[in-house]
């Protein structure tokens, strides 16, 4: 059941991660204020408290909030990434590490397995992922991931400061989305899956809080030009917002049900629900987002989705 509900909930996710980027490049211009606005209405989850009126005890309520907190720097780091360079050089390296990340902890903290088959599936799943994310270059593709590989582990050191922030960001992001996925996981092994679900989200409420306490956020997040950015754009954010509160408990959900690395290794589904919303803004409103694609990248995104297709195949 897990496995249809979590491509539901990637279709969703395509949607808001588009908007995201469009506010990010357009509007906002920081991921702090916008990890900000993001966190400040989870606040908003506390009406399901209607359907679901579950108090933890004081121990598991500190690790509800505690992964709520990790959920919103994971978003800051993200968003980080997403700011300073294109989604996608961002996406490969964040959608490639995360499921590793997650199958490592899963295996080390949840004592959680793969048979052979789908670790199989997770790496086709992984592969295929990266293959529908990047975007042909005038440099040697080999020559220009080799080049990242090789600053990640520490054996080059990179000549251009962005590429090692952007690396650091997109190893950071997916490590700690990784290590939520991982401890949200063990929360609904022990807990109801919504009256939990609602805590986390408070604990996102509270780290936006906490971002507020450093001076320098403030004078970013409550400046002129963002408030009346925020203001202007609050009706589509929302409206946003609610799509990625949807996509956000299915996808919890579907973690609750089945195994971390490998829901986290199908973001390759959410590739291919992206790049269909970008052709068709692309074609519909070149003026908000735009973006081409050669002949050549077309064919390596196709074998992409045939990749997919097949891990998914495993799965099934």
């Amino acid at each position: 059941m897990w496995l249809p509900i979590t491509i539901i909930a990637y279709f969703l996710n395509a949607g808001v991660y588009t908007a995201d980027k469009y506010f990010l490049s357009k509007k906002i211009h920081s991921s702090v204020a916008y990890a900000f606005y993001v966190g400040i209405w989870s606040v908003g989850n506390i009406v399901l408290f209607w359907w679901a009126p579950f108090v933890p005890t004081w121990q598991w309520l500190l690790i509800d909030l505690a992964a709520g907190l990790l959920f919103l720097w994971a978003l800051i780091a993200w968003y980080k990434a997403l700011h300073q360079s294109e989604a996608t050089k961002v996406v490969p390296i964040v959608g490639a590490f995360m499921p590793v990340f997650s199958f490592l902890l899963s295996y080390i903290f949840l004592g959680e397995i793969l048979v052979q088959k789908e670790l199989l599936a997770l790496f086709i799943l992984i592969a295929g992922g990266v293959l529908i994310s990047i975007k042909e270059k005038k440099e040697s593709r080999i020559k220009r991931i080799t080049h990242y590989i090789l600053i990640t582990i520490g054996l080059k050191k990179s000549e251009f400061h962005p590429v090692g922030r952007l690396i650091t960001n997109s190893l950071i992001s997916a490590f700690i989305f990784a290590s939520y996925y991982v401890l949200i996981k063990y929360i609904y092994l022990h807990q109801p899956f919504l009256g939990s679900y609602i805590w986390t989200r408070l604990g996102g409420f509270l780290g936006a809080l906490l971002i507020i306490l450093i001076p320098a956020n403030r004078k970013i997040i409550f400046s002129k030009e963002k408030r009346k950015s925020a203001i202007n754009n609050l009706p589509l954010f929302l409206s946003i917002r609610l799509i990625a509160v949807i996509a956000f408990i299915l996808l919890n959900y579907a973690i609750s049900l089945g195994n971390v690395a490998l829901i986290n290794a199908m973001q390759g589904v959410q590739y291919i629900f992206l790049i269909i919303i970008i052709m068709i803004l692309s074609e519909a409103y070149p003026k908000i987002i735009k973006e081409e694609m050669s002949k050549i990248v077309l064919v390596q995104k196709l074998i992409g989705v045939i990749m997919v297709g097949v891990g998914l195949y495993l799965l099934i």
